[in-house]
């Protein structure tokens, strides 16, 4: 019988896995409905724990594509560190970035409560190790180093795989050029404001030059806030065509103010 799988955020049924000692009807249904419920989600593996048992079995598709029966699971020597971007049913559409080991060795036993163990790495050392962990109620997220578990915390705050890196923020470190455009822009309206008052020429010609000056630098700022802009864009996907608008939008507004400052002071000097 199928299954419904706990998704978070809903805790498991059990803190910690009970191992199975005698294999009677219970069991031996519990692993038929393990079955189903993998066929049905097209899974590769699935812990008796994410369908609200409380035994520690495991069921994983090996390296061939068939179903190991995993009772009573355990990592016993464990080597090296990989880390991949995975994925698990309890987090639907959700995938954090995850460091475990590359390969490991299990003891576990079969429906005869005789003993085994296999040797595994890479993907399929991977899925043992996200399985057995749910036998001890445990997930991915306690695997995740602290920035990436941040980021997943905002996967989970948002319903989507997009980490909160991704997610349009309010302020851009290309602010700051903006910022400085503006405090050019201010200078000059001062300059502008000189204009009006001194009626030497040599001074009205110097103020000039500074004006000048001012403009270039104010360009040239605002070229390299158009090409670091698109370089930051790149970092916030979610928002993409917003970032665009903004990053046109805030070069128009501050050329349109550079030109008409430049404007006035021309014809101010004439």
């Amino acid at each position: 019988m199928v299954k419904e799988i706990i998704t978070y955020p809903t805790p498991p049924s059990v803190e910690y896995s009970t191992d199975v000692r005698v294999v009677n009807d219970a069991i031996i249904s519990l692993i038929q409905d393990m079955k189903d419920t993998i066929k049905a989600n097209d899974l590769d593996g699935l812990a008796a724990f994410q369908i609200g048992s409380m035994y520690n079995i495991v069921l994983v598709k090996n390296e061939d594509g068939e179903l190991l029966e995993l009772l009573n699971p355990r990592v016993l020597n464990a080597q090296g560190n990989i880390t991949t971007i995975e994925t698990t049913a309890y987090f639907p559409d959700l995938s954090a970035k995850v460091t475990r080991h590359e390969k490991i060795s299990v003891v576990y036993e079969d429906r005869d409560l005789k003993q085994h163990s296999l040797k595994a790495e890479g993907s399929f050392a991977i899925l043992l190790q996200r399985k057995i962990d749910y036998t001890f109620g445990s997930s991915f997220l306690n695997k995740l180093d602290k920035e990436e578990k941040k980021n997943f915390e905002a996967k989970l705050e948002y319903g989507s795989d997009v980490a909160i890196s991704e997610v349009c923020p309010t302020t851009f470190k290309r602010d700051y050029l903006t910022k400085f455009v503006n405090f050019i822009l201010i200078g000059m309206v001062i300059m502008l404001i000189g204009l009006i008052f001194i009626e030497d020429e040599a001074m009205v010609s110097k103020i000039w030059t500074y004006q000048l000056y001012a403009s270039y630098l104010a360009l040239v700022i605002n070229s390299i806030y158009f090409f670091y802009a698109q370089y930051e864009g790149r970092e916030y996907s979610s928002c993409t065509s917003c970032q665009i608008g903004n990053i046109v939008g805030t070069i128009f507004i501050s050329l349109i103010k550079l030109t008409f400052i430049m404007v006035v002071s021309y014809f101010l000097i004439q």
